[in-house]
Formats: structure tokens, C-alpha cells, sequence
């Protein structure tokens, strides 16, 4: 059994894609599903552990990943690691910009350290592994990038950090998407609604318990699938989206779209596409213990 992808065998045979945050979630069902179609995977993370258990579920399943433990703050070490990457597969076709993470706290109560390692970690070094990416390879070759950021249009209370870094990251996509179009660099950006990845298991039990009570207003009445964002990774890295750039795609079932007045009837017509055969749903929604 392997992953059950929507697209043709081999659509990235001969390709080298880098997932950053490869390691779980979001990053590890698109690096299995890229692996799937015949990319070499290389997973980037701080913890080398995680990416090595990764690449060796992709290479049970058939597929190759490479692993480089990386701190993508550092920008010495962007730079070390788009070059190991290349050295050891000759080229940089694709980048997933997914590594990111933040906490929830009231704006008040939030120091400056803590607003700058998110902004850090969610668009500086979103910047920094692109550029690195278009320098040592991108610019004489082409490539594509994609940046998973969040929705930052109607504010993001409690965690105004990453609201101020994802929608940094939508403008950087912007830009580059025309300062680098001579060379042939595509970059496009996803933007998640809720997704039940193992993620959300790393939030308090308040906010838990608030992820669960927004899916009963959800016109979808659930969360989306890892395979959902996956499914519309590949497609904007694929020469069917060569038409595609600076461009932000939305995937969230309409949950960022309700209005407040609006109430949709219980339902389950929303079926979900699950094609990764490893998904472990999180605790938060299953409610099984943490051993």
C-alpha cells in the first residue's frame, strides 16, 4: 500500500524538491506524496530524529529522501544546507516552505524576544531558504516555490506574531514571483484553514477545545486532510500550474469565509480525500492518550 496521490506516476521523476518542516504534519504527507511521484525528498529540520524516521518510511514505501538538520534562523546555515542538497543530488528543482511554528498569547503579555523568534521562524527564514535556493541554483535553472503560510485578513488575536509574519511572507511571495519570473522561478503561496495534522496536538487544552468547537460552525462541519494541502502543493509545483505565480491559494472550506450571522445546518456531505496511507489523525480529535 502506498500513497494515494490524485496525479500521474513519475509527474517529478529526475527532480529534487526540499520540504522544510519535514519532518511532521503538512511537510511529511507532501514529502511522501512528492517521494510518490519520483522526487528525491530532501527533508530539512531542526531535529534529525524526526526527518530520519521520515525518510525511512520513504524509502520502505519506495520512494528516496535525503535529511539535513538545519536551523533555518541561521542564515550561514541556509546557505550550508541548500548547498549539501545540491551536492548530493546535482540540483534544486522545487522548495515547500512549510517549517514554521508559534504560540498563543495575549499581545500584552508578549515580549519582543517572542514576537521575533516567530517572525524568525515564520518569515525570515521563509526569505532566506528561497533566496538560497534561487541563488545557488534557481537563477541559471528555473524552479518553483511554494510558502505555506496562515490567513492573516481578519486579524489573528492571540497569536499576532504569526500574523504579522505570514502576512509578510504573502507580500515576499508577490514580489519574488516578479523579480524572479526572468529566470523562470514560479513561487506561489498555500494558505491552510484548519487541518487536523499532528500540530494541532501541540496547542493548550483551551485551545483545543476551541479548534473543536469552530468545526460545529464550519460550513464543512470538519477539519481538512494533510492530503488536501498536499494534493494543491504538487499541483503548484507541477508544469500544469506554469502559468501560476504570485499567487496565494486558499484551502479551507469556506471556514474563513462565514459570517458571523450565518449559520450552516449539521451535515456530512463533506467527504474528505485521504491519500496518505500513514496519516495518524491527532489526539485532540480522537481523544486517545498521548502513550
Amino acid at each position: 500500500m502506498g500513497y494515494r496521490s490524485i496525479y500521474r506516476s513519475g509527474l517529478f521523476a529526475g527532480q529534487t524538491i526540499i520540504v522544510t518542516g519535514g519532518g511532521s504534519g503538512i511537510g511529511r504527507c507532501t514529502a511522501h506524496e512528492l517521494a510518490s511521484l519520483g522526487a528525491t525528498v530532501a527533508l530539512i529540520g531542526r531535529r534529525i530524529e524526526k526527518l530520519e524516521a521520515v525518510a525511512a518510511e520513504i524509502t520502505e514505501d519506495g520512494g528516496t529522501a535525503i535529511t539535513h538538520a538545519c536551523d533555518l534562523r541561521d542564515e550561514e546555515a541556509v546557505t550550508a544546507m541548500v548547498a549539501d542538497v545540491i551536492a548530493r543530488t546535482g540540483r534544486v528543482d522545487g522548495l515547500v516552505n512549510n517549517a514554521g511554528g508559534q504560540f498563543t498569547s495575549p499581545a500584552a503579555d508578549m515580549n519582543q524576544k517572542g514576537f521575533e523568534t516567530v517572525v524568525r521562524n515564520n518569515l525570515v527564514s521563509g526569505f532566506t531558504t528561497a533566496r538560497q535556493c534561487f541563488v545557488q541554483w534557481m537563477r541559471e535553472h528555473g524552479g518553483a516555490i511554494v510558502n505555506i503560510v496562515a490567513d492573516p485578513t481578519s486579524g489573528t488575536p492571540a497569536m499576532v506574531h504569526t500574523g504579522a509574519s505570514r502576512s509578510g511572507m504573502m507580500s515576499v511571495t508577490e514580489t519574488l514571483a516578479v523579480e524572479w519570473a526572468p529566470s523562470g522561478v514560479r513561487i506561489n503561496a498555500v494558505v491552510p484553514g484548519y487541518i487536523a495534522s499532528s500540530g494541532m496536538d501541540t496547542y493548550s487544552p483551551e485551545m483545543q477545545e476551541k479548534f473543536r468547537e469552530n468545526m460545529k460552525k464550519m460550513p464543512f462541519k470538519r477539519m481538512g486532510t494533510e492530503s488536501e494541502i498536499s494534493s494543491v502543493i504538487c499541483f503548484l509545483l507541477s508544469e500544469g500550474a506554469s502559468y501560476v505565480t504570485g499567487a496565494s491559494y486558499y484551502v479551507h472550506g469556506a471556514s474563513l469565509s462565514i459570517r458571523q450571522d450565518w449559520t450552516v445546518p449539521d451535515h456530512d456531505r463533506a467527504k474528505p480525500y485521504q491519500g496518505f496511507h500513514r496519516y495518524t489523525a491527532p489526539r485532540m480529535l480522537t481523544g486517545a492518550s498521548e502513550d
